[in-house]
């Protein structure tokens, strides 16, 4: 007969009577009215066989004065790896009646079931194997698949709803004892299987009512991010309507900036249209004239040219200058902008650099921690070698005795060997020598298993010893690359602070071409407003001299000032200055002293400011 394993046999027994335990309760709520309270037995028996169940193959842990059993610590590993149970944790860590882990973990117990995710909870635990083998052995029922079976069967317990009261129990002193007299069938349970039908449909329809439940909880998350989404887009087109001001902002200025060229334009045709129609009768006057007048027509004509020719030239300057006034415009806008875009970089670069500086001082605080450990680390080195040489020098010792204890039990044999053949006659006496010596080769080969234990735990422990002074090898070569990465991490920032600086620079010679094109604006704007502000006074309003008030004629002609606006004759305007720039002395007027230049005849005088 093969002989089977203590363990497997203890398993399937806590398995059999989680099945029982979790049928009976079932059963008992439905019939009883699915709302249970803390005195009802079955649900009390369900406690007791879930606690042997959780305490089956668990670790003895060694505290301060004595071992310690218990299960609140895999209960507690639930709260990090499931983070709805972190009320439950909460809750059992604030009740103030309870003194001792076990009283922890059976409430724990009894709030996981009204909450109904016991199974949940149980099955996150489950899946965690590495983290469970700190608390249980490897032959425990939670770390085989007899445990996977029982967190099954918990799902059935939803269908019943426990209304249990946690906060005044005193659950440290109960007694977990298994009462199997509730387990045993009578025959009234035998004849009750006509209702299991009727149990299962109706747990199958409090299932489908979960998986509904948690179907509308997915779709109430789906809604909130369709909201989340909504107001994402109302955002957008509230940007979208901004944009589109600031677009028709910008088209009204335009229109504005095209309606005063129009303006200027306009302006200038009726200057044009004014001129020649004082240069169409001052013709007319001086065919009338006499014949003697021909070589003062002559020059006429000749200044007429002239001044066609200035007024032409003037009207280009002009529309020069309103093609650079757009043109001006235009790069004020883009340096604008250009200076936008550097201050937003400049900005996001110096946040770079914080960064920077925030991760070398992090990094440099590391490496000082890692050179820290460092020393630490290889003082431990040292002493786990002065250890391992202890630890040999204690081998070789054992050896020796070990060999000494081989000689001793040889040369007792042979003396055994002697004693048989010589001394035959004397039974007695070596019976009672053999019974010593058999006493000493018991206590020799007792010493034998000892010292080979304690040679078997002296290699763990230098096993163990050679994979930290590993472990310490691989920490010692991360702190090097990391030496590594930071020294990369130096030469990035220097050359962002290289950057930094050349856009700086580049920033300044910006600003300065900037405020000299707005001086140069500034200069365009007041010459174009001077130019608008003066208006040529027409001949036939002006009769007389302003400075000796005598009426103009041939001799005496009219001399108009385009600075003050002033009308004088050609004897009282015959103040002339010499000027280096000029070869011949130039007219000034007696008012604003003002250079003037001749634009007609005698008869059509007009002066235009230099």
């Amino acid at each position: 007969m093969a002989v089977k394993d203590p363990t497997a046999v203890e398993r399937a027994n806590l398995l059999n009577m989680a099945k029982l335990s979790i049928k009976g309760l079932i059963e008992s709520a439905l019939s009883f009215g699915r709302t249970l309270d803390s005195d009802y037995p079955p649900l009390q028996q369900f406690f007791v066989v879930m606690e042997h169940c959780l305490k089956h193959g668990l670790k003895v842990r060694k505290s301060f004065l004595s071992y310690n059993k218990t299960i609140w610590g895999p209960l507690e590993l639930v709260e990090k790896l499931y983070p709805e149970a972190e009320e439950i944790a909460a809750s059992v860590r604030d009740l103030p009646g309870l003194k001792t882990p076990l009283g922890r973990a059976r409430a724990w117990l009894r709030l996981a079931l009204m909450q109904k995710k016991m199974a949940d909870y149980l099955r996150c635990l489950i899946i965690q194997r590495d983290l469970l083998s700190e608390f249980y052995e490897y032959h425990a029922l939670m770390m085989e698949e007899e445990g996977a079976v029982i967190v099954g069967l918990l799902v059935g317990l939803n269908v019943i709803d426990a209304n249990l009261c946690v906060k005044g129990e005193d659950l440290d002193s109960q007694v977990g004892v298994i009462d199997f007299s509730m387990y045993l069938k009578s025959d009234d349970e035998i004849g009750g299987k006509e209702r299991d039908g009727q149990i299962a449909a109706i747990l199958d329809q409090k299932n489908y009512v979960e998986e509904l439940n948690r179907q509308l909880n997915t779709v109430s998350s789906l809604h909130a991010r369709v909201d989340s989404l909504e107001k994402s887009n109302t955002k957008l087109i509230e940007e979208l309507a901004i944009a589109k001001n600031n677009i028709i902002k910008l088209q009204e200025e335009n229109h504005q900036l095209r309606s005063e060229n129009t303006l200027i334009l306009m302006k200038t045709q009726h200057h044009l249209e004014a001129t020649k129609v004082d240069v169409e009768a001052e013709l007319q006057t001086y065919k009338h004239s006499r014949q003697g007048l021909d070589e003062m027509y002559n020059e006429a004509r000749r200044q007429l040219r002239e001044e066609s020719q200035l007024r032409q030239d003037m009207e280009n300057e002009l529309v020069v200058q309103v093609s650079m006034k757009h043109e001006i415009e235009l790069a004020m806008k883009l340096l604008e902008k250009d200076i936008h875009e550097k201050q937003d970089a400049l900005i996001g670069l110096r946040q770079q650099l914080d960064e920077v500086k925030a991760i070398n001082m992090e990094m440099y605080q590391k490496l000082q921690v890692s050179e820290d450990a460092m020393k630490e680390k290889n003082e431990i080195i040292g002493r786990l070698e002065d250890k391992t040489n202890q630890i040999n020098a204690t081998m070789k010792q054992l050896e020796q005795r070990l060999q000494q204890a081989e000689k001793a039990q040889m040369e007792a044999e042979a003396e055994d060997e002697k004693l048989k053949q010589e001394y035959v006659n004397k039974s007695e006496s070596l019976q009672k020598e053999f019974s010593q010596k058999e006493k000493q080769l018991l206590q020799l080969e007792t010493d034998l298993k000892i010292e080979k234990e304690w040679r078997q735990t002296l290699e763990e422990d230098l096993q163990k010893e050679k994979e930290t002074v590993s472990h310490l090898r691989l920490e010692t070569q991360e702190i090097i690359n990391l030496k590594k990465e930071f020294l990369k991490l130096q030469e990035k920032n220097k050359q962002l602070k290289r950057i930094c600086q050349d856009q700086e620079a580049a920033l300044q010679e910006l600003a300065s071409k900037l405020s000299e094109s707005k001086l140069k604006i500034e200069d365009i704007k007041e010459a174009n407003k001077a130019l608008q502000g003066q208006v040529w006074l027409k001949d036939k309003e002006a009769t007389h001299c302003k400075l000796c008030e005598k009426e103009f004629s041939l001799s005496k002609r009219k001399h108009h000032c385009r600075n003050c606006g002033e009308i004088f004759c050609n004897a009282c305007s015959d103040n002339e200055l010499p000027l280096p720039s000029s070869p011949k002395p130039v007219r000034v007027c007696d008012s604003c002293h003002a250079i003037l230049i001749q634009r007609c005849s005698s008869n059509m005088p007009k002066w235009l400011l230099t």
